[in-house]
């Protein structure tokens, strides 16, 4: 049997469900019953996963929020309007914008707006050392005693799958905070090759754990260069992972060549089967205008309608040019600022010291 099919039968044959206990299903407990939230006639809501969890199919992308060019009071404003609108899916990270977008996000929580929503952040941690003390600075930031989903972020090495399943690795800090009822959910994300993200899944399945969620890049190019969409997919909703879509416009890049609208490679995103929620960056009304635009009476885009779009990119697609994102480190926050890795990377996590600003992943 060849690496990559062993890859896909091993998660959909359930093999973490059905190896050692001693990650497995712990932590699977009556204290993360899902969190009935109220839903809006103008958005589409979806099971993620096999969480039993019902969120909204666009989420919030946290990175936009702690922006230079929007200011607290209105990033504030917007995350509002969009839970009022419907939008129950919170996207954050530890490290977007030196914290200033969880910060950001927590104070827009206050007021009742925490009940309403589920919230993710990411950790870039890969020793349990340095998860737990990332867990507790994102907490205090978006001030909140339990975060919904907590994913290990910018899994982009094949290495990161076993620095994280280590016997110091941070999969057991993750446990430990989902039994202490800290975290409710655990998941990974990346953007750089959908072999890593094979490799992830595969050594999550020696260890008996299974994933809750998986966030990749989902887009009108990917079918054509390093595709999540054909190869990551499938894998995910066999093993019963919500699957998590970005990189939607991939910072503005896609839409450079003038391939095809705005509003169909939402739509495309939305129609992939298995996908959950496309996280978006929303920092104008008029992003979040067009996101509803969307989903209002949304119908599901035909196999022949997504075949045109992806002709019309083909070309523009084929050498990942314009998904710099797989191609370039010009997104890979962990790897121009190493010591958020912790572990041999770096002695202490320090949050305090300016890192060099990446595009959000």
């Amino acid at each position: 049997m060849e690496r990559r099919d062993f890859l896909k039968s091993a998660a959909s044959a359930g093999v973490a469900a059905a190896a050692a206990p001693a990650l497995g299903q712990a932590g699977h407990t009556s204290d993360r019953a899902p969190v009935k939230r109220a839903e809006s006639p103008n958005m589409i809501y979806r099971e993620l996963g096999t969480t039993g969890e019902r969120v909204s199919a666009i989420g919030l992308g946290g990175y936009h929020m702690g922006k230079p060019n929007i200011t607290q009071q209105e990033a504030i404003t917007l995350i509002r309007q969009a839970i009022d609108r419907g939008i129950s899916f919170m996207d954050n990270c530890w490290d977007y914008n030196d914290g200033i977008s969880e910060v950001r996000m927590g104070q827009a929580l206050k007021d009742g707006y925490r009940q309403k929503v589920f919230l993710m952040t990411k950790l870039d941690a890969r020793t349990a050392k340095d998860f737990d003390k990332q867990l507790e600075q994102s907490m205090g930031r978006l001030d909140t005693d339990v975060v919904d989903l907590v994913q290990f972020h910018e899994i982009l090495r094949f290495e990161d799958p076993d620095r994280i399943f280590a016997d110091n690795g941070a999969i057991h800090a993750a446990m430990a905070a989902r039994q202490a009822g800290k975290v409710r959910h655990i998941g990974f994300t990346g953007h750089k090759d959908p072999q890593i993200h094979l490799r992830m899944f595969e050594v999550a399945a020696q260890h008996g754990f299974k994933f809750d969620t998986v966030q990749m890049p989902v887009n009108v190019f990917d079918a054509h260069f390093r595709s999540f969409t054909n190869e990551v997919i499938p894998v995910a909703v066999k093993a019963g992972t919500g699957v998590l879509a970005m990189k939607t416009f991939g910072d503005g890049h896609l839409l450079q060549t003038n391939t095809f609208k705005p509003m169909d490679a939402l739509r495309y995103g939305l129609s992939i089967p298995g996908v959950s929620v496309v996280i978006t960056g929303m920092e104008r009304p008029a992003i979040l205008d067009q996101a509803f635009a969307v989903t209002q009476n949304f119908q599901a885009m035909p196999k022949e309608e997504q075949a045109t779009l992806l002709a019309g990119t083909r070309q523009a697609a084929l050498t990942g040019k314009y998904e710099p994102f797989k191609t370039t480190n010009m997104f890979d926050g962990t790897a121009q600022n190493p010591k958020w890795l912790g572990g041999d990377q770096a002695k202490e996590i320090d949050p305090s010291a300016t890192p060099k600003q990446v595009i959000p992943s």
